[in-house]
């Protein structure tokens, strides 16, 4: 039997979380196991009950989703956290990413990536939906002068000689995305993103995600 994927859902709207609720369980493999209002009842879900991905929202009382995922970060680096927002901002999105947050989807995403971006994170990896990787990918080509470690690679941390623009694919690609997808984020075609990707994995020797993954970890890249 597939293992299941133990969910906790923090939103200060009772309804929302139901929707939410309502929406995963359809799933065979997804089991929400705890729910909180706040980032304080985050953190002691996360202490106790420990869920495989925590689904946080930004924007609540007594501790917003940010300052949860940064606490979150300090005992527990290792934690899966996915922001859900009906924010947009880069502000909010940079910020939670440098927090640690693992993903950052909106409410409005559908189904459907809903449920591959807790697939991806729960198995270790990023994922960021396609408006959200055009803020990131702004913010990089911005050359914010402390951007987020996903999207920044400082010179002594890239062994690889990685070119800014495979940069930004391996980016991507660590966030979940398809060549297709990316094409449409970097606004290039897919056969140019594809001799993008060897490249790259031809640089760092890899022959799959799965290194590349482990190889872009262990040097900062991801």
């Amino acid at each position: 039997m597939e293992n299941q994927i133990k969910i906790a859902l923090v939103d200060d709207h009772k309804l929302v979380r139901n929707g939410i609720k309502s929406l995963l369980e359809e799933e065979h493999n997804i089991e929400v196991i705890a729910e909180g209002a706040n980032g304080l009842e985050a953190l002691e879900i996360m202490k106790n009950v420990r869920p495989d991905v925590l689904i946080i929202d930004v924007r609540m009382p007594e501790m917003n989703g940010i300052e949860a995922v940064a606490k979150l970060q300090e005992t527990d680096p290792e934690s899966k956290v996915i922001v859900l927002s009906m924010h947009d901002s880069e502000d909010y999105i940079i910020q939670s990413i440098k927090a640690g947050a693992r993903g950052y989807l909106l409410k409005d995403t559908d189904k459907k990536e809903f449920i591959k971006a807790i697939n991806v994170v729960n198995a270790g990896g990023k994922y960021f939906s396609g408006d959200i990787s055009n803020v990131i990918v702004s913010n990089f080509l911005k050359g914010n002068s402390n951007p987020s470690k996903l999207v920044t690679v400082q010179k002594e941390s890239n062994p690889f000689d990685l070119t800014k623009k495979e940069i930004q694919v391996l980016s991507l690609i660590l966030s979940g995305k398809t060549n297709i997808e990316i094409s449409q984020v970097l606004k290039n075609s897919k056969r140019t993103i594809e001799a993008h990707r060897f490249n790259l994995m031809k640089k760092m020797r890899v022959k799959n995600l799965i290194e590349l993954s482990t190889k872009a970890s262990q040097h900062g890249l991801s």
